[in-house]
């Protein structure tokens, strides 16, 4: 058990800590939630009520979706582009979707690796797509939950004020809805651009995100 855990700490960790945020969001929102609710002159509501409510999941599915569309991105962006001198990249030279041989697949697949490697046609191609398409549609779900939760809190906010609701189409040609998803995307893009960048000059010494700590700044794909 203790090896298991070991082993998969990485994953973990992050899962705990997912949860303890999420946690954590919950209850701050809540109490936000309420104190607008006093302002407005309206009766508070329960923690259950808040965590099922469109405002708490237009919250959550608004940050997930700016998180894998950054991963999404990043993931089919790097097979093509490179940023020379840094560890996030592959190195110079080496665009594109890479032999056969290198890749492992089709004849030159090993012994232990997956069936779906030895595969012709489109399962070798779905398999080989597999992390990019998976993220792209978690993305796509997740800004579909943050659309349909974001319009109806924002009916909700419009009937409060006695005012008419909007429909989905509405909705997502509004300025509340894009001024909540690009305020994601914005961050999400300065924040690994500047993780390719700053990576190429500093390190961190024994993370695989960072190039070991002696290595020239114009090293590129190389990981300590």
């Amino acid at each position: 058990m203790t090896r298991r855990l070991r082993e998969n700490s990485l994953g973990l960790v992050f899962g705990v800590l997912f949860l303890l945020a999420l946690a954590a969001q919950a209850v701050a929102g809540h109490a936000d939630f309420n104190q607008q609710q006093l302002t407005d002159g309206l009766e508070p509501i329960s923690m259950g009520r808040y965590v099922t409510s469109a405002s708490f999941a237009v919250d959550v599915a608004e940050n997930w979706q700016s998180e894998y569309l950054q991963f999404f991105l990043y993931i089919f962006l790097t097979v093509w582009l490179i940023q020379r001198g840094s560890p996030e990249s592959k190195p110079v030279g080496e665009q594109g979707l890479e032999s056969d041989q290198k890749q492992k697949v089709g004849p030159y697949a090993g012994d232990d690796s997956p069936a779906w490697a030895r595969a012709r046609g489109a399962r070798l191609w779905l398999f080989s797509n597999s992390l990019g398409l998976v993220m792209g549609l978690i993305f796509v779900l997740s800004w579909l939950a943050q659309s349909i939760a974001g319009v109806a809190a924002y009916n909700e906010r419009q009937l409060s004020d006695l005012e008419e609701p909007i429909s989905w189409g509405q909705y997502l040609a509004s300025p509340d809805f894009w001024n909540r998803t690009l305020q994601n995307w914005q961050s999400e893009l300065l924040a690994v651009a500047s993780m390719a960048i700053l990576s190429i000059y500093l390190r961190q010494r024994g993370s695989p995100q960072s190039k070991p700590v002696g290595a020239p700044h114009t090293a590129t794909g190389i990981e300590g």
